[in-house]
Parts: C-alpha cells; sequence; structure tokens
C-alpha cells in the first residue's frame, strides 16, 4: 500500500490538555481510527536552537526529543493534521511518501 509516513517530534515532558503530548498524539490518532502508531524517544539531539540534550545516567530531566510516527494513507495524513490545526497544537512534523504492508508468515 501507497501513503504517507507522518512523524512529530516532541520534548517528552511537553504537555497538551495536561496529558503528554505524545501520548495525547497517540490518543487522538487512535479517536480518528488511525490504526497504529508509535513513540520513540531519543537518546540525544538538537533542535532549531542548537543546543545539545543528551541522556545520562542518572538523568531524569525529560528534556529529550520523542518521535511519533504514523504509517497512513493520504487523506488520514491530512485529516490528523487538520486535527492539529484546530486544536492549535504547536508542533514540529515531517512528511514523505511510503510505501507498507504485511507479509503473512505461519503463526508461531
Amino acid at each position: 500500500m501507497k501513503g504517507t509516513c507522518l512523524r512529530f517530534y516532541v520534548h517528552e515532558n511537553r504537555k497538551h490538555h495536561g496529558i503528554l503530548l505524545y501520548e495525547w498524539l497517540l490518543e487522538t490518532a487512535k479517536k480518528a481510527e488511525i490504526h497504529g502508531g508509535s513513540a520513540f524517544r531519543a537518546i540525544a539531539g538538537y533542535g532549531r536552537h542548537g543546543v545539545l540534550h543528551e541522556q545520562h545516567f542518572f538523568e531524569l530531566a525529560g528534556d529529550l526529543t520523542v518521535e511519533v510516527e504514523f504509517l497512513l494513507s493520504d487523506e488520514q495524513a491530512q485529516t490528523l493534521l487538520g486535527l492539529l490545526r484546530r486544536e492549535q497544537v504547536r508542533v514540529f512534523y515531517a512528511s514523505f511518501p511510503a510505501e507498507f504492508g504485511m507479509i503473512e508468515g505461519k503463526a508461531q
């Protein structure tokens, strides 16, 4: 199937309506009947301000980036982006064409 890969980049401690933004994105997508999404926590990175954030063993700061990713149809991607615009969520995202599918193997 051809569609869109939609990625959002958020600080792990950022909230929207009192909920962590990455959790809110996943819940909002689920309510919009998008069939799956994942959140991935970075171990290091920097953004437009050039500040390097790194995870250290004893660090509990919560300022690293979480990437939230969805593989969906082009229409679903536009629907999700529209929902975020209506909610006035300030978030950086990337969108690009994707091909995805399922390889059916033997059940184990």
